[in-house]
């Protein structure tokens, strides 16, 4: 009897191993499974590009958190150093043509000069803020109220008029009757922090938020009737913005419940 070649009789065992796992996975119903779509990837922001932002100096800690989170939700986004100073300053820098995608001011008037300059539209109010008396820790020199700001012997430092928290310590000053004589005039709110903090004033009117973010280094008193002076904090994409979808994608986060639980949780109130 003729043998059949070696390599012939193994390509028929083949072919018969191979015909019984076809007829195995066919009686079991299953087939190879898919490769699952992470939900990360269906769910990532198209957002991209570059945004540039001036926010007022108020704002610096809570935009530097905020703009974390947000750059983790559109890691196609990349959000230049925030340009932080006093709101009539970043504004007056935008009219003159400044190239900025998104701004928040700490008042309505000076968001007032941009949109009717006729280089942004809609400023919806994000969030509030109002002032507080900031001393030394422990208050040495026992500063009760807007009243002890008349003592021509304390070193007060105030924001210059122009400025909204300036805007604001002279509203509560004048409704208060008080007479104050400030030995300077910043032009912004972390300017006046910084001389108390420093010991070059005795006493200076900043955000009750920026008492906060100040800790141990400063003690805040309240002002009663502080109400009277709320700052509202609007926010805009700017016309001429070269990345309107990310810059109106960064309004949104600021105005979401992320957003406005990273200022809550600053010390800001709300809209």
């Amino acid at each position: 009897m003729t043998r059949s070649p070696l390599p012939l009789r193994l390509s028929a065992l083949a072919a018969t191993a191979l015909a019984a796992a076809l007829a195995l996975t066919a009686c079991s119903g299953t087939s190879p499974a898919a490769t699952p779509t992470p939900a990360s990837t269906a769910a990532a922001s198209t957002v991209s590009g570059e945004l540039t932002v001036f926010a007022a100096a108020s704002l610096s800690k809570a935009f530097d958190q905020i703009t974390t989170a947000f750059e983790a939700e559109n890691p196609k986004v990349h959000v230049n150093p925030i340009t932080y100073d006093g709101s009539s300053t970043l504004a007056t820098q935008i009219i003159e043509g400044a190239p900025v995608d998104v701004f928040a001011s700490a008042d309505q008037k000076n968001m007032d000069k941009v949109t009717q300059a006729g280089l942004a539209d809609q400023a919806p109010v994000f969030t509030t803020n109002v002032l507080q008396i900031a001393v030394a820790p422990g208050n040495p020199l026992k500063v009760k109220d807007l009243s002890s700001l008349a003592d021509p012997a304390l070193k007060l430092v105030l924001c210059a008029p122009a400025v909204p928290c300036g805007n604001a310590a002279k509203t509560l000053l004048d409704t208060a009757g008080v007479t104050a004589t400030p030995v300077s005039e910043e032009q912004n709110v972390t300017a006046v922090l910084a001389k108390v903090k420093a010991g070059e004033a005795d006493a200076g009117l900043v955000y009750t938020t920026d008492v906060k973010a100040a800790g141990s280094a400063v003690t805040g008193i309240a002002i009663a009737g502080a109400d009277k002076a709320i700052n509202k904090y609007p926010i805009t994409v700017l016309k001429a913005s070269k990345n309107a979808e990310a810059a109106t994608a960064f309004q949104k986060f600021v105005q979401s419940d992320k957003g406005q639980k990273i200022l809550k949780d600053l010390g800001f109130g709300g809209a």
